[in-house]
């Protein structure tokens, strides 16, 4: 992926530095450099960030027929360098956000960016199962998001994983697709709220397993069967299925961040409606900041927000 980095020197000082070069990074890059900024985006994997693995995008404006993810994230990282956006893959190691200006200290390499302000667009993954079979099917029937691929799964049997309210709600969405939704949680109780629990057991398409896990993804050429464990009986059971939907937590690649700005319990980022943080010159975007709906246009809204809350920062303090 080296061909996609800018080889550029770089500047000895920058307006912003984006964090992520996922969509809400991309974006955030293209405003900004509209805006003439200095814009440098760190990435540390390859442009596109999860919608680069996503093999089909059917929910993305302006493409009625569908797109691939990997050929949507490549759009914007032509989008982005079309404005001069410098790119660079890089694994920021320290960060100083204690003065006017805002330094980041780069890993294995002696390098330290001094920037104006800074937007974190590092995103978010959904937690895994970490079970046989998993990483086989991939995009391939497993799912860790209804509203883009619930359509798939028209008249087939889908099995919905987690308790808490994303599993729930997802999967009375799932409803509008699929012929029956098995919604598997470890527990024999649900945490999702009370009035989605209502709406789930009113629906003659779910069934609920409780006291189950995943132990298994099981099929051949395609995804035909989970595995279930059963933690009260002790035994094993096969559920056929064509679909599994996962929805057992997030992960925000925040780590670094952490006592330096104000995060939730899971680790996402505050923010206000200007993707402000509690830092001044740090602003955030994408789904690492604390949100109810994490989808491309979400993302790419925030990156374009930051942006702009960004360059009238500067105006107003540089």
């Amino acid at each position: 992926m080296e061909d996609f980095f800018s080889m550029d020197d770089l500047y000895d000082e920058y307006d912003t530095v984006i964090l992520g070069g996922g969509p809400a990074g991309l974006t955030a890059a293209i405003y900004a450099s509209r805006d003439m900024m200095k814009t440098l985006v760190l990435e540390k994997n390859f442009p596109g960030g999860q919608v680069a693995l996503t093999e089909q995008v059917d929910n993305y404006p302006g493409f009625p027929e569908g797109i691939m993810g990997g050929d949507l994230s490549m759009k914007m990282y032509e989008h982005a360098k079309a404005f001069n956006v410098q790119v660079k893959n890089a694994i920021p190691k320290e960060f100083n956000f204690d003065g006017k200006y805002k330094y980041i200290h780069l890993e294995n390499e002696d390098i330290t960016i001094k920037t104006k302000t800074i937007i974190i667009a590092t995103g978010a993954k959904p937690k895994h199962l970490e079970v046989e079979g998993e990483n086989r099917f991939l995009g391939r029937g497993i799912s860790f998001c209804a509203t883009c691929d619930g359509a798939f799964f028209k008249d087939k049997d889908v099995a919905v994983i987690g308790g808490g309210d994303s599993a729930v709600e997802e999967g009375v969405y799932l409803t509008k697709f699929a012929k029956k939704v098995y919604i598997v949680h470890r527990r024999d109780k649900l945490r999702a709220a009370k009035i989605l629990q209502e709406r789930a057991f009113q629906n003659d398409k779910v069934e609920f397993i409780y006291n189950c896990v995943v132990d298994k993804v099981n099929g051949e050429n395609k995804l035909e069967s989970l595995t279930l464990y059963d933690r009260v009986k002790n035994e094993k059971k096969d559920l056929k299925v064509d679909g599994v939907f996962v929805f057992i937590g997030w992960t925000a690649d925040t780590e670094i961040f952490k006592g330096m700005i104000d995060m939730d319990e899971a680790g996402f980022i505050k923010a206000n409606e200007r993707m402000e943080t509690n830092v001044p010159g740090i602003y955030v975007a994408g789904d690492v900041r604390q949100k109810e709906l994490r989808q491309i246009v979400t993302s790419v809204s925030d990156g374009a927000i930051a942006a702009k809350s960004a360059e009238k920062f500067i105006t107003a303090n540089f």
